[in-house]
């Protein structure tokens, strides 16, 4: 089915933030008029994010504070997918997270145990605030066989200034002195969070389209999930990046307000 086509279909949109939306406290150009666009054509849509470090309150007061008032609902984060997931095959267990404090309270809301000593199972974050000694506690229940869970793959998450070190340099460190990956990595390009999001929008996983600035997150959901990935260069990726990619996005736009516009003329519900 042709690009066109397939967006007519769309009756969801997934939305990344981080490079997407805003850059730290800045937001990109178009990203008031995305919206307006997609709720004067009937467009449901939920903001779906791999970074872990805050959980969806935090990124409803972000969006609200930046002057996209956003309901803690319509947000839903690689923590909070984790946390659903494991809740449904580990009901109650005690899990060390090792995360920030927000990831912490996302897992003791969906009623895990939180236990650094005796877990039965580790879920790792982006944590902001790693130390030496969580590094090292963490390597010693992955290396004594506990499941192990990453929250999302990223390698960097872009900021103003440049890009800092995300979830991947840590599942590196851990592979490099344990010999071990994750068992599970639940955020994009993981089917799971895209089922989850549908779900929550009440319509099929087919009916989604993805809107995000990575090609190995963002885009690559697109192919795990069968659905139109849009891309922004807004963020990661630069315009030479996409003729490499394995997940190539459907169409690719400078910013969110290009895919606005082209929206507002183009495909979907009037």
């Amino acid at each position: 089915m042709a690009t066109m086509d397939r967006l007519a279909h769309v009756r969801g949109f997934l939305l990344d933030m981080d490079g997407t939306f805003y850059l730290g406290e800045q937001l990109i150009e178009g990203a008031h008029r995305m919206l307006a666009v997609l709720r004067a054509r009937g467009h449901n849509f939920i903001f779906l994010t791999n970074n872990s470090s805050k959980n969806a309150r935090l990124y409803s007061e972000k969006l609200t504070r930046l002057g996209l008032p956003t309901p803690v609902e319509q947000v839903l984060t690689s923590g909070a997918a984790t946390a659903a997931h494991l809740q449904r095959e580990h009901a109650g267990a005690r899990v060390y997270v090792v995360g920030t404090p927000a990831l912490e309270e996302e897992f003791a809301a969906h009623g895990f145990q939180l236990d650094e000593v005796r877990p039965d199972l580790v879920v790792l974050g982006f944590d902001t605030g790693l130390d030496y000694a969580k590094l090292w506690k963490l390597c010693d229940h992955v290396r004594a066989g506990r499941p192990y869970i990453a929250t999302h793959p990223d390698f960097t998450c872009v900021v103003e200034t440049g890009y800092m070190p995300d979830i991947g340099a840590t599942i590196a460190f851990v592979r490099a002195a344990v010999g071990r990956d994750p068992d599970l990595v639940v955020g994009k390009p993981n089917r799971i969070i895209a089922e989850q999001a549908a779900a929550r929008l009440g319509v099929p996983v087919a009916a989604l389209c993805m809107i995000g600035d990575q090609l190995d997150t963002d885009i690559a959901l697109g192919a795990s999930a069968g659905i139109p990935a849009l891309l922004v260069l807004s963020g990661e990726t630069s315009a030479e990046r996409v003729a490499s990619a394995p997940h190539p996005p459907d169409l690719v736009f400078p910013h969110i307000g290009a895919v606005a516009e082209f929206l507002a003329a183009g495909p979907g519900r009037a």
